[in-house]
């Protein structure tokens, strides 16, 4: 497939190294010294222009292209970079905004704006620490076969009661497969007698019920939230708590511009929210925010949000999320005390990896930053896989490949070496990145 990426910033920089492995992939940026630095970093063409001008997808062999992400930092650049290339009709095209307002317009029409897919940033930002928040340890979260398979990804407290247990002694759920362990030096495929240890980032498949009593476990001191803050009536800010609210939660929301507080109060009808500085401690102590379950800061820059999650921590907030804008920024944060880093950035470019990706799957799930892949598929009639046990399957795929749940008819059923695969089942696979290929030719 050849793919035109436009703006070769830290979103489209992502997103042209994870299609390059497997794609013709071409990008288009106006700024030459990120198009120098794509040239020799990575294997694509990279082209120096304005990708909202016809002439300069015409260079990039448009017409040859099977789809466009427009990708830049402005909303309407990238709208109108897809209607641009709407003019050559065979050509797929993904817009990301970070305006809500875009994409409820988009909702409403068939193609509206020219764009076949868009990715709203700031909601799914606020999707994913919903999803995070959840599930007390999980930094990722994610539902397949229309909500009956949940995967999620737990880091494991030093504390915690199945530090030093095999997963044999951990595995006590049922519907729950454990699909690999994540570490620095690499992913293991777990077995009976591999032993977790403190610091493992652990992925999970299997029925949400067992999901949540598998993060009970991992930390029984830990429940699902109650009392909420939010810092930051930023447009995160107001998603979160708009989610929250349809999810029957009252969340506090701390936002400093007296306006813009009027406006979120009138707007979040079950949201308490208050008008302050949410980096002033006497304020934080007299509201009690080192009581509340969680603290998510998003506030508009990265320092601040710093700042405020450290704040909420020294005053004894059981758990910190923090919105980092700077994708690189992430890991520091979680390294000097915030829990949960969220990159509204990362998570866009991986949900638009993840869609090109879907077009051969039902679904697909990034983890750790295209190291490995959860994928749904759904079998054919005339699949390779129809009428096989999953051990013969096992076996002719690579090691890094487990087999995590297969919903038939409406029921989960947790796969079994003996376990026969049938025309018409959803099977949800995780897959290292060596193996990705092998698994979708299979399934």
């Amino acid at each position: 497939m050849r793919v035109i990426v436009v703006g070769a910033g830290e979103v489209g920089s992502s997103i042209a190294e994870s299609l390059s492995r497997e794609h013709d992939v071409v990008v288009i940026d106006i700024d030459g010294d990120r198009v120098d630095s794509l040239t020799y970093s990575l294997d694509v063409l990279a082209i120096q222009g304005d990708g909202s001008e016809i002439e300069t997808l015409e260079d990039a062999d448009i017409a040859d292209a099977d789809m466009l992400i427009a990708s830049t930092d402005d909303d309407e650049t990238n709208i109108v970079t897809c209607g641009t290339a709407g003019v050559f009709p065979d050509v797929f095209t993904i817009a990301r905004v970070k305006s809500p307002k875009f994409l409820r317009t988009w909702e409403r029409g068939d193609r509206t704006f020219g764009v076949d897919f868009m990715v709203c940033t700031d909601l799914l930002a606020a999707k994913t620490i919903v999803g995070v928040i959840g599930l007390p340890t999980a930094r990722d979260v994610d539902m397949f076969s229309e909500g009956l398979v949940q995967m999620a990804e737990f880091e494991i407290p030093d504390d915690s009661p199945v530090v030093g247990q095999t997963v044999q002694e951990a595995d006590r759920f049922d519907s729950l497969t454990f699909a690999a362990i994540v570490r620095e030096d690499g992913i293991v495929i777990p077995r009976g007698d591999t032993v977790l240890g403190a610091g493992d980032d652990i992925v999970v498949i299997g029925s949400p019920e067992s999901t949540r009593k598998f993060s009970a476990a991992i930390a029984p001191q830990q429940t699902v939230p109650k009392d909420i803050v939010i810092v930051g009536g930023s447009e995160v800010g107001y998603q979160v708590a708009r989610l929250l609210e349809s999810r029957d939660f009252a969340p506090r929301l701390i936002e400093r511009d007296e306006t813009r507080a009027r406006w979120l109060a009138e707007h979040l009808p079950s949201t308490t929210v208050m008008q302050s500085d949410a980096t002033d401690r006497e304020f934080l102590e007299r509201e009690n925010v080192g009581d509340a379950d969680v603290l998510i800061a998003a506030l508009e820059n990265d320092q601040q949000n710093l700042l405020a999650g450290l704040l909420a921590d020294r005053l004894g907030t059981n758990r910190t999320v923090a919105v980092v804008d700077t994708v690189e920024f992430a890991d520091l944060f979680e390294a000097v005390g915030i829990d949960v880093a969220v990159s509204p950035r990362e998570a866009t470019a991986e949900e638009i990896t993840r869609f090109t990706r879907g077009r051969r799957a039902e679904n697909v799930s990034v983890i750790e930053g295209d190291r490995a892949e959860v994928m749904e598929f759904e079998v054919g009639e005339e699949g390779k896989a129809v009428g096989r046990r999953i051990a013969d399957l096992a076996s002719e795929l690579p090691p890094g490949v487990v087999f995590g749940a297969i919903t038939r008819d409406g029921e989960l059923i947790s796969p079994r070496g003996d376990t026969i695969v049938r025309h018409g089942d959803h099977v949800v696979v995780f897959a290292d990145a060596d193996a990705v290929g092998a698994v979708t030719e299979t399934l």
